[in-house]
């Protein structure tokens, strides 16, 4: 996984790797079932991206009635529209039944509290992020502390959606690819990353005088991420294979 995971297995790899080709082959009859109840947001998702323009098209059909089943599944959660992104990468990269199921792993295992209604899995992690900031860039810390920011206040985004609405797609696919093997410690380090390449260097603290201008410029992070060159996205991925390797406990 740390070298990436071929476009043409990744239908197959991802669910085998989260534990969803073996829960769907015990509830084969589960999936069918579920209908009705999410009508929203289908037509919000990725709307440049081919398989998601029309309402009447099989991406966004699949989309409801991804949505639709795991609400009726975790009916104590409900619906997060933080899940919309997520399911919607998970479509574009296999059918429509594993993309539920992987959802559910990815709900339940890899980040439990995360879609619950009082979201305490991403309260939690924000917390354990501010630690990490602190320990791994400790000017780009210090920076946020003293304009008053704190990571709930821009990473909750990143984190709940898995930076489906945050890196470049190739990109982000690398980190799935990475997340799906190691856990919610990739998204922590991703989260790192970023915080560098907007907050990292002096001239860029220097820019950012105030919570709004700070808020702004890490909210904005997809637009920095654009900007990248060829050999910054090469770095980007070498921290995220090097740093919190799989082999750390």
């Amino acid at each position: 996984c740390q070298k990436g995971i071929p476009a043409s297995v990744r239908a197959k790899g991802w669910p085998l790797l989260c534990g969803a080709k073996d829960r769907k082959e015990k509830s084969q009859e589960l999936y069918k079932g579920w209908t009705d109840i999410i009508k929203r947001d289908t037509d919000r998702q990725f709307p440049f991206h081919e398989m998601f323009q029309s309402k009447d098209g099989h991406g966004q059909k699949d989309l409801l009635e991804v949505l639709k089943a795991y609400t009726q599944y975790r009916p104590d959660e409900g619906y997060c529209q933080a899940q919309g992104p997520v399911a919607a990468v998970l479509l574009m990269n296999m059918p429509a039944e594993e993309a539920f199921w992987c959802l559910a792993q990815i709900s339940e295992l890899y980040l439990p509290g995360y879609y619950s209604p009082l979201l305490e899995g991403v309260l939690f992690d924000a917390a354990v992020l501010s630690s990490v900031l602190k320990k791994q860039c400790p000017a780009a810390h210090k920076h946020l502390q003293n304009q008053g920011v704190e990571p709930l206040m821009f990473a909750t985004d990143w984190l709940m959606c898995l930076y489906s609405r945050h890196l470049p797609f190739d990109t982000l696919l690398r980190v799935w690819d990475l997340f799906f093997c190691c856990g919610v410690r990739v998204l922590f380090q991703v989260a790192v990353v970023l915080v560098r390449r907007c907050l990292g260097e002096g001239r860029l603290r220097k820019e950012c005088d105030g919570q709004m201008e700070t808020l702004e410029r890490l909210r904005g992070v997809k637009h920095e991420c654009k900007n990248l060159k060829t050999e910054y996205l090469k770095i980007f991925k070498y921290c995220l294979t090097s740093f919190f390797s799989c082999e750390q406990g």
